[in-house]
C-alpha cells in the first residue's frame, strides 16, 4: 500500500514559476483509492470544490491553516522547542568559537508551516541576540499566517516563501521539524543536497522516529487531541512514513562537506519514549568540539552511519528489525 498524506495532494505548484495550479478533487480521491486508503478518500471527497471539480483554494488554505494550528499542540506537548534548543545551543556555541559562520549567525527553518519553532526560539531568546531567525515554506497561506502570528506576538523573526530544493535563504544552520517523511527517494537526497551551500555549518532535522510503536502512538494522540479528520489521518500516516536511520544517513550524505549523524538511533533508544529525533550534519572540523560541548552522555547518543548500522544489526540479532 502506498502511503499518502492528503495535505500533500490538495495543493500543487508549477516547480519553475511557483504559481499555484488547480487540483481536481476527483484526482485526489482516485489516488487515495488506488493506494487502498478508503478513509483518506472519504475525507478528500468531502473537500469543497467548484462546478468544474477543482478544489476551492481558499477553502483548502483555511483547512491547512486549521490543521497546522492543531499541530502546534503536538509541538508544545512534546516540548519541541526545548529539545531543539538543547542541540542548537551547543552547536551555535561551537560555530561561534570556531569562527565558522560567514557573517551573522542565521537559523533557517525549512518547511516551517505556521512557524511555531521559529516563533518559540524568538520568544525565548534562548539562542542569543546575535541569531537571525527565518522560517521558509512553499505554501503561501502558511507563510502569511506565520507572519501574522509573529507580528501579533511582537517577535523578532521573519517568514518567507521558498523551495526546499532551491533555497534562497542562506543559513548557518538549517533546521526542520516533521518534514523529512514527506520526501522519498531522490527527493530526500535533493533536500539535503540543497543545504550544502557556502556558509552552511550544520543542519539539524527532527522527524518521527521509525519505531514499531510510532503509528500506534500517533493514532492515540491524534484521536485524543485533534478535531480535524484530515489532521488525524495525516498525523498517523506521517508516523507510518517515517524513515529509518540508514535511509536518513544515506540521504544526508548528499549534503557535501557535512558529516551526517543520527541522535538517539533506533538501536540505542527507548521505543516507548522516543517520538522525534534528529539527523544532524556538521562540518568535519566542528564534530569533535560539538561532542565535547554536548558532554559524555548526549555525545554518546550521536552516531554516524557505521555506528548506526551496527546498532540496527545488534537489534535485529536480538529479535527486532528496522522500521
Amino acid at each position: 500500500m502506498q502511503l499518502l498524506e492528503i495535505s500533500d495532494l490538495v495543493v500543487d505548484h508549477d516547480p519553475g514559476t511557483r504559481e499555484r495550479l488547480p487540483v481536481r478533487r476527483g484526482d485526489v480521491v482516485a489516488r487515495l483509492t488506488a493506494a487502498g486508503d478508503r478513509s483518506g478518500a472519504r475525507i478528500a471527497a468531502g473537500l469543497a470544490c467548484d462546478h468544474a471539480g477543482h478544489l476551492d483554494p481558499l477553502a483548502v488554505d483555511r483547512r491547512l491553516v486549521a490543521v497546522h494550528t492543531e499541530l502546534q499542540r503536538l509541538s508544545e506537548e512534546l516540548r519541541l522547542g526545548d529539545r531543539i534548543a538543547e542541540l542548537l545551543g551547543p552547536l551555535l556555541a561551537v560555530i561561534r568559537a570556531a569562527g565558522s559562520a560567514d557573517g551573522p549567525l542565521r537559523v533557517v527553518d525549512v518547511g516551517c508551516g505556521l512557524g511555531y519553532l521559529v516563533r518559540w526560539l524568538a520568544a525565548s531568546g534562548v539562542l542569543g541576540p546575535d541569531v537571525d531567525l527565518v522560517g521558509v515554506d512553499f505554501n503561501a497561506a502558511l507563510v502569511r499566517e506565520a507572519e501574522r502570528l509573529a507580528r501579533a506576538e511582537g517577535l523578532p523573526c521573519r517568514f518567507v516563501r521558498g523551495d526546499a530544493f532551491a533555497l534562497d535563504e542562506p543559513a548557518t544552520v538549517y533546521v526542520s521539524t516533521g518534514v523529512l517523511h514527506h520526501f522519498r527517494g531522490s527527493d530526500l537526497d535533493a533536500f539535503f543536497a540543497a543545504q550544502a551551500t557556502r556558509g552552511t555549518a550544520a543542519f539539524c532535522h527532527f522527524d518521527i522516529a521509525a519505531t514499531g510503536l510510532a503509528p500506534i502512538g500517533a493514532w492515540v494522540f491524534h484521536r485524543a487531541r485533534m478535531r480535524d479528520p484530515l489532521g488525524r489521518h495525516d498525523g498517523v500516516m506521517s508516523a507510518r512514513r517515517a524513515h529509518d536511520d540508514d535511509t536518513l544517513l544515506t540521504a544526508a550524505a548528499h549534503a557535501d562537506g557535512l558529516v551526517p549523524l543520527v541522535y538517539e538511533p533506533r538501536g540505542r533508544s527507548n521505543p516507548f519514549c522516543t517520538t522525534l529525533r534528529p539527523v544532524i550534519g556538521v562540518r568535519p572540523e566542528l564534530l569533535s568540539p560539538l561532542r565535547a560541548a554536548l558532554g559524555p552522555g548526549p555525545s554518546g547518543r550521536l552516531v554516524g552511519r557505521a555506528d548506526a548500522g551496527a546498532a540496527v544489526r545488534r537489534e535485529a540479532s536480538a529479535g527486532g528489525g528496522p522500521g
